[in-house]
Parts: C-alpha cells; structure tokens; sequence
C-alpha cells in the first residue's frame, strides 16, 4: 500500500462516498490530498484516514471528534491517541444505550397503541 496512489474518482469509488462528501473532508481538514494542478491524490495516509472517518461514522460519532481525534495522533502520537479513543468509544456506548432505550420505549408505545386501534376496529 506504499505506493498506492488513488484520484479524486477513484477515492469516491473506493469508498463509496459522493464527490461533495470527500470534498467536504477536505473542507474540514479530515483529509489532505496531495494537489498536482487541479488533480487531487491520496496516498496511503490518506486512505488510512478515510478508513477510519467511514469507521467512526458508522458508530456515531461526529465529524468534529473525528478530526480531533486523528489531530491527536499528529500532535501526540499512537499511545494518547488509543487513550483518547477508548474514552470517546466509552461516551459513545454510553450514548448509543441510551438511545436503544427510547427506541425501545417507543417501540413499546407505539405496538400498545397499535393493539388498542386495532383491538377496536375489530369490536
């Protein structure tokens, strides 16, 4: 992967994401491609930011601690970084509980009130 090198289209492709949305990255300083003219490249530093941006998308957290996160590791290194993430994976579960118990809450109410409606249509 040393050598990898991906165009704007091909990193759209790659990771399934629009072109507004990897512009939008770069907007927010999560990526820095490299620049040749108007052409964009990522290379394997970029890629492996991707990876984890689409990582912690998928369990929630917001694009904002996604790049404080990753600046961690640039300004701290590996160690602070690992501990800044088992304390956001920690909010995160935490937060991700409570929301299972209003879905779970709403789902409880909202199948009672279905049974009462259809209970009474069949009266």
């Amino acid at each position: 992967m040393e050598n990898v090198r991906l165009s704007f289209k091909e990193m759209c492709a790659k990771f399934d994401v629009t072109p507004r949305t990897l512009r939008y990255y770069e907007y927010i300083e999560l990526l820095s491609p490299e620049r040749e003219g108007r052409s964009r490249y990522y290379g394997p530093r970029e890629i492996a930011r991707m990876i984890l941006i689409l990582r912690g998308r998928k369990f929630g957290f917001q694009l904002e601690d996604i790049r404080q996160w990753l600046q961690i590791y640039e300004k701290e290194g590996t160690q602070a970084q690992m501990e800044a993430w088992v304390d956001m994976a920690d909010r995160q579960l935490r937060e991700l509980a409570e929301q299972k118990a209003q879905i779970e809450e709403a789902m409880a109410d909202l199948k009672a009130l279905r049974d009462e409606t259809s209970a009474s249509l069949n009266a």
